[in-house]
């Protein structure tokens, strides 16, 4: 099958292009960047020296694409790729909110396609992959929120905690994007650790949405991100009440049962570290209680730019095209 990257510049379409390399049942045949149009893909990207494919203005014919667009602009480029019949995997949040009026509220901009927000998927697998099996459209989630989600969802379908969560994630500078600007530079983040977004963060809606359909209940979420001087890497500490009794031993196998069957999310058996899922597709779980404030406490790991974009992205590619949900993704993790 034929795919495409719409936005091959930043650094998940980056990340895609090395991915989609070597999938051994795709081929990448078409890539499109406004600043780099007419460029080589290897004298943009000399990593990618072996993808022999120019950058162009507009996608050539592919039966599957991926958008890595900015927010808004995505929502313009798949309406008519949709209408031609060509599913899509959209990795901007332009069709991750079922809600049209949380755009104008979040994203400052009033959605132009409503009907698409209700045929859309939301891709993570681990929730919704009998949806994603039929899906045209897959709203590719945001990397704090599969963090997050992934955290907490055995717990809030087990009715376990209370509606009280505080959700307190770090990421590394990648997650800001390839644009120049100045909160990235590295003489501002190099040792440094900072909080932001303390107003309100865009993903916030986001997990909510997600955890409401585990359960349906109203949760009060405190989110606050925090960017860490490194490049790649989300590290997600959750917390809230516990709702009923439950030991350690029970937790750790409420978790494992829950995804028992899950390729890329393990429950590890000591706290992990955002360097255990360097350059894999994985996300690492670590549940535990504090017994002195009788609270949930539980620790996430992924890759911002693989489980957190790129890698997820295909994964929900793969079943979209009923192929096995591993294939081109069972890359180790890079160490050191």
């Amino acid at each position: 099958m034929k795919v495409g990257i719409i936005n091959v510049t930043g650094y998940t379409g980056v990340e895609l292009a090395r991915l989609l390399y070597q999938h051994p049942k795709v081929e990448l045949t078409s890539v499109t960047g406004r600043s780099t149009a007419g460029q080589k893909l290897a004298e943009v990207f000399p990593h990618l020296a072996d993808i022999d494919l120019t950058i162009e203005a507009e996608l050539g014919r592919v039966e599957l694409a991926f958008s890595a667009m900015p927010h808004k602009e995505s929502a313009k480029e798949i309406i008519p790729l949709i209408k031609q019949g060509v599913k899509v995997v959209d990795i901007s949040a332009d069709f991750r909110l079922k809600d049209p009026t949380l755009y104008e509220q979040w994203y400052g901009f009033k959605h132009p396609s409503p009907q698409l927000l209700k045929e859309a998927v939301y891709g993570l697998p681990e929730l919704h992959r009998a949806q994603l099996a039929s899906a045209k459209l897959v709203a590719n989630p945001g990397c704090y929120p599969t963090s997050a989600i992934l955290a907490l969802a055995p717990a809030v379908k087990a009715k376990l905690i209370g509606a009280d969560i505080v959700i307190d994630s770090k990421s590394g500078i990648s997650g800001s994007g390839r644009s120049l600007n100045l909160g990235s530079h590295y003489a501002e983040v190099n040792e440094d650790t900072s909080a932001y977004a303390l107003e309100g963060h865009r993903h916030m809606p986001e997990i909510a949405q997600e955890l409401n359909l585990v359960d349906p209940q109203t949760f009060s979420i405190t989110f606050v991100p925090h960017l860490v001087p490194m490049t790649r890497g989300i590290l997600s500490t959750c917390y809230a009440p516990l709702a009923k009794k439950i030991v350690e031993k029970e937790l750790k196998k409420l978790y494992k049962d829950f995804y028992k069957d899950e390729p890329f999310v393990r429950v590890t058996d000591a706290p992990p570290h955002t360097k255990h899922t360097w350059g894999n597709n994985n996300c690492l779980v670590y549940p535990t209680i504090d017994p002195r404030a009788n609270r949930l406490i539980v620790v996430s790991c992924i890759d911002n730019l693989v489980k957190g974009a790129a890698g997820q992205a295909i994964q929900n590619m793969n079943i979209m095209l009923g192929l096995p949900e591993t294939t081109g993704l069972e890359a180790l993790a890079i160490y050191p």
